[in-house]
């Protein structure tokens, strides 16, 4: 590895990690008036278009297994999710939100957007569209060469 290439790495690692911390820090006061964490959040929003298995959310959104088990188990607890028998596999139960979790969800919907509208005025909607391109092109090229 190059001294530059070494340099990008540390750049590119260092801004993910910045960026993580300033989208957690947003995401818990977006979801704190819904009732909700930033974790919580993050699980019950996996599964707003169709149910999952709490191993297909963790692969989903990079995380291990028992993180996503033990917030959807309060998620559950708390009455925003419940289990379903899955079809596919007799052990591992299909996660999905019930309307209380939909309706949480909906009470983040106004704060949301307008993030999404204040980042876009900032950047410019082409130039946020490619950091979107650009960071799932990132971590595909992480995924393909198994930095585990």
């Amino acid at each position: 590895m190059s001294p530059a290439e070494k340099d990008l790495l540390s750049r590119t690692a260092l801004g993910v990690f910045r960026l993580n911390g300033q989208f957690l820090t947003v995401s818990e006061e977006l979801a704190r008036p819904a009732g909700l964490t930033a974790a919580r959040w993050q699980v019950l929003g996996a599964v707003l278009r169709e149910p999952l298995t709490v191993a297909g959310i963790a692969r989903a959104m990079g995380i291990t297994r028992q993180s996503v088990q033990r917030v959807a188990d309060l998620l559950v607890e708390r009455g925003l999710a419940a289990y379903a028998p899955n079809p596919a596999h007799r052990r591992a139960k299909l996660l999905s939100p019930t309307e209380e979790g939909r309706a949480a969800l909906a009470r983040i919907d106004p704060g949301h957007a307008d993030l999404a509208a204040r980042l876009a005025a900032e950047l410019g909607e082409e130039a946020f569209a490619e950091t979107a391109r650009v960071l799932e092109r990132l971590s595909r090229a992480m995924e393909a060469i198994d930095v585990r």
